[in-house]
């Protein structure tokens, strides 16, 4: 059978978050964009509660805001938690940071076959070719760069695309990621696995905080509880890597053992029942929950979302990395496409933010883990960083940290371990002083927000949320040291004006 061919500007692997994004601000720069998703949408994904730059950030640079408010997704003001030594649930809500405050102070809890497929169909709307039931077998490179790719229809016929650019945002189970040529390397401190399903008439939170995502320690991890609708709630468990054993055997009794174990949700589930029927009758896992690749990108191919690093789901970051990264990379390859920017100075950009974003994250995620003082757990004493190997501190600090950052890396474990403890201690301070949830908001709430690991964690999150509100009025600095700044319509990037 002869392989059909043909020329585009850019072929985008993977039709979840990070690939719709992607794709839909190059169409809208003009480019003509084709986008290969093996499944048929609508498709079960996991990864449900969102944060609020992608949804009034990133959403409104991709024009989906009405769409999203259609969905009636629920509302999520914030995060509660049962975490840290403070014996009472305690809330981080977006209203009362600064960054976060307004009319966009919230994010949606969502049922991801419907969010996915909302941002696929958007993606098709502004000019974007989306060929589902499309399996990509190739990736077509020479010594220099990346060409494009090859992949087979839902008919078995096989196709060649020639493009500028590759965008690999097809996820953590795909092996396309390794034609940049990088290594992907697991966190020791991450070394998680998730087990979770699904509950139809479980308790809600008080209001106003019923839509707010759960999340609580307990001897042997933690579980998350999220809201989907009034009556369906997604339930996890993440605990330690050395559980594997167990989950292959009942899984259901694994998952209510985990729960029972978990005084506030096992509480808040006692007249629940677990959905076995339908999209949402399995009781799924998940390994290997946090690693990043040694390289994002090479001449003519990028990586986007999981496909170049996840980090722990606790607070929720796996879609706004996702399509924070798919913004970045748009905004490199337009740029280099257009002939503003070089692709060498263009991917230093893509590469040094999106190492910050992680970086930042995973500090502030380490310190998160690190309060959660439990001696006499296992899970919890393997988490705290002063209980890691120097080596492997050092190995993953410097690829976290990354060449292209512009920020000083820390490859010396000790250096390491005395800045994540001094975040952790500052983080649980914080959190002693936080009150419980019924404490007045702003007086329980501004300790946290002024820690400077929260604080960095913020900052771009800020400068996504309010390019999304005030459009081609927003100003950014340079994020990092002599780097370039987004264009006024937030879709490329340009040098900062003198």
């Amino acid at each position: 059978m002869s392989t059909l061919a043909e020329n585009v500007d850019v072929v985008v692997v993977g039709g979840g978050p990070g690939g719709s994004t992607v794709s839909t601000l190059l169409a809208q720069r003009g480019h003509r964009v084709v986008l290969l998703e093996k499944e048929k949408f609508p498709r079960y994904q996991i990864g449900e509660s969102l944060l609020p730059s992608t949804v009034h950030g990133i959403g409104r640079l991709l024009g989906v805001t009405e769409e999203l408010e259609k969905a009636a997704f629920t509302v999520k003001r914030g995060g509660s938690f049962r975490w840290g030594t403070n014996p009472v649930p305690w809330n981080f809500l977006f209203a009362v940071a600064p960054e976060l405050s307004g009319p966009t102070s919230y994010a949606y809890q969502v049922e991801r076959m419907k969010f996915d497929d909302i941002l696929l169909r958007n993606a098709a709307a502004k000019g974007v070719d989306v060929r589902e039931e499309s399996q990509v077998t190739e990736v077509i490179a020479d010594d220099e760069r990346v060409r494009g790719i090859r992949y087979t229809d839902s008919e078995g016929v096989p196709h060649e695309i020639r493009a500028s650019f590759v965008v690999d945002a097809s996820g953590n189970r795909s092996r396309i990621h390794q034609n940049v040529r990088g290594e992907r390397i697991y966190s020791d401190f991450f070394k998680n696995i998730a087990i979770f399903g699904y509950f139809e008439g479980g308790q809600r939170l008080p209001a106003p905080d019923s839509g707010n995502i759960l999340c609580a320690a307990f001897d042997e991890g933690w579980i998350w509880y999220i809201p989907l609708s009034d009556t369906l709630t997604s339930v996890g468990a993440v605990i330690s890597r050395e559980h594997a054993a167990k989950l292959q055997g009942d899984q259901e009794q694994s998952l209510r053992g985990f729960i029972d174990r978990c005084e506030i949700v096992k509480g808040f589930l006692s007249g629940a029942t677990r959905v076995t029927e339908g999209t949402y009758g399995e009781i799924r896992t998940r390994k290997d929950y946090s690693y990043t690749n040694s390289s994002f990108h090479r001449p003519g191919m990028v990586l986007v979302g999981d496909a170049a690093c996840f980090i722990d789901p606790v607070f929720s970051t796996g879609v706004h990395l996702s399509t924070y990264a798919g913004l970045l990379a748009a905004r490199s390859i337009n740029s280099v496409l257009a002939g503003d920017i070089s692709e060498d100075r263009a991917f230093e950009e893509f590469e040094g933010r999106y190492r910050r974003e992680y970086r930042v994250f995973y500090e502030f995620l380490s310190a998160f883990y690190d309060m959660q003082s439990n001696e006499d757990s296992y899970f919890w004493k393997a988490r705290k960083v002063t209980n890691l190997e120097a080596t492997d501190l050092e190995a993953f600090a410097t690829l976290v940290g990354g060449v292209h950052s512009g920020e000083q890396a820390f490859t010396n474990a000790g250096a390491l371990v005395e800045e994540f403890q001094k975040s952790s201690a500052g983080l649980a301070d914080a959190v002693e002083r936080t009150g419980s949830m019924q404490t007045e908001s702003g007086e329980r709430m501004h300790h946290l927000f002024g820690t400077p690991v929260v604080r960095e964690v913020m900052t771009e999150m800020n400068n996504i949320q309010v390019r999304g509100v005030r459009g081609a009025d927003a100003f950014e600095a340079p994020l990092l040291e002599a780097g370039l700044v987004p264009s006024p319509d937030g879709l490329s990037w340009t040098e900062e004006a003198k």
